[in-house]
């Protein structure tokens, strides 16, 4: 008995998706609750499992199709080992006998391999199951046309293939966008039609927070199990400038202004799929250690993908920080629909002047983008300066002063 393998309930307002990646070959043995395959939306990226111990039996949708909720991705069966006789790949022709240059019976990968370099597929040595053709053989066998300067195609074709498949100083590559990507693109395309962005500048001087944070880092980590960082610092001088501002907590819904009551701030972070923003629910609730703690899980699944829809959804305010990358100074761009944005950066030493002294500190340029529309310029100086004192006096966010 065979099982259908389908695209799991999407989440709203996604009409469709991508398969992303398979992670198990036709004929490869699963467990129970392995991982199959990645489906990949704009937002998120959706794991479908093993049903049950057994054989994937074939693949219907390749890498890049587009599917709908639950459309059949591919056939499973359960009980059945690799290798096993009755595992027969059903996205490729089940007579045994079909040659391997029969267009007819190329998986679709495959077949659109073959089409878009022109490929005599009789020239290539097939490996698969049964004597098939496999993208790895096609893969291979233009990565070895390459190396050899040789056409991969028939006598006809020769110079349009091998312009295709030979490397030099000029050389391109074509690669489509992912979901993510695109969705990242058209949003930060559209806040910057639809908004009106400024951005304002101050620098903090880190030598307080760096003071206490080397004097108690051990015994942090040592009492709640998690390293003290800056964003805990930044997060808290954050929630509570936006208690004194609340036109910076508040977004546009047309002709209207909503005022959030609540404090869940965005971290930019960076992952595989591209920028992602998970939220820290009310932040203002949450202990040092509680907000260290849960940037660092937060972090660990946007690398792994396994960030959910509610992690990244909403969000009254965002704080990214190009400073990991080195960044000196930037213009952070506003995530929708939220009126404003905190961008931290890279921590340099240079001379200022303390009591009338020149002194080395150790500086960091902090900006704020903010929508003009919303957020009047003398309260989004006020908001910065509130972030940069509040930081520059850690002991404040204690006493809330």
């Amino acid at each position: 008995m065979l099982i259908e393998i389908k695209v799991p309930t999407l989440p709203e307002s996604v009409a469709d998706a991508s398969v992303a990646t398979w992670h198990k070959k036709v004929g490869e043995t699963c467990t129970r609750d392995e991982n199959l395959v990645d489906i990949e939306t704009d937002k998120v990226v959706l794991e479908v499992v093993a049903p049950d111990d057994g054989v994937l039996e074939s693949i219907l949708q390749e890498e890049g199709a587009t599917v709908t909720a639950n459309q059949v991705l591919g056939l499973f069966k359960p009980g059945a080992q690799s290798g096993d006789s009755t595992t027969i790949d059903k996205t490729e022709s089940a007579d045994n006998d079909s040659t391997q240059g029969d267009v007819d019976v190329l998986s679709p990968a495959v077949r659109r391999l073959v089409n878009e370099h022109d490929l005599d597929v009789a020239n290539i040595k097939a490996t698969g199951k049964d004597g098939r053709l496999t993208k790895e053989d096609v893969e291979n066998y233009l990565a070895k046309a390459k190396d050899k300067g040789t056409p991969g195609g028939s006598t006809s074709t020769t110079e349009s293939t091998t312009d295709a498949i030979t490397s030099g100083p000029r050389e391109e590559k074509r690669v489509p966008m992912t979901r993510l990507r695109k969705r990242i693109a058209e949003r930060l395309v559209e806040v910057q039609q639809s908004s009106a962005i400024l951005t304002t500048f101050n620098e903090v001087n880190m030598k307080p927070v760096m003071d206490l944070r080397s004097k108690h880092k051990e015994q942090f980590e040592k009492v709640h199990g998690v390293r003290l960082g800056f964003m805990s610092f930044f997060v808290k001088a954050v929630v509570e400038a936006l208690k004194r501002f609340p036109d910076v907590n508040a977004s546009i819904d047309g002709d209207d202004i909503i005022y959030h009551g609540y404090f869940d701030i965005g971290i930019a972070v960076s992952s595989p799929r591209g920028l992602v923003v998970p939220v820290l629910r009310d932040a203002d609730d949450l202990s040092f250690a509680g907000i260290e703690a849960t940037i660092r899980e937060l972090g660990g699944k946007a690398r792994d993908n396994k960030l959910t829809l509610d992690e990244l959804t909403g969000g009254t305010f965002t704080i990214t920080n190009g400073g990991v990358f080195g960044s000196l100074m930037s213009t952070p761009i506003i995530n929708p629909p939220q009126s404003a944005i905190l961008g931290m950066h890279n921590i340099n030493e240079k001379p200022v002047v303390e009591n009338g002294e020149i002194v080395i500190r150790p500086m960091m340029y902090i900006a704020l983008s903010y929508d003009h529309r919303i957020i009047d310029g003398k309260d989004s100086v006020s908001f910065l300066k509130t972030v940069k004192e509040l930081v520059e006096d850690p002991a404040r966010l204690l006493l809330e002063v």
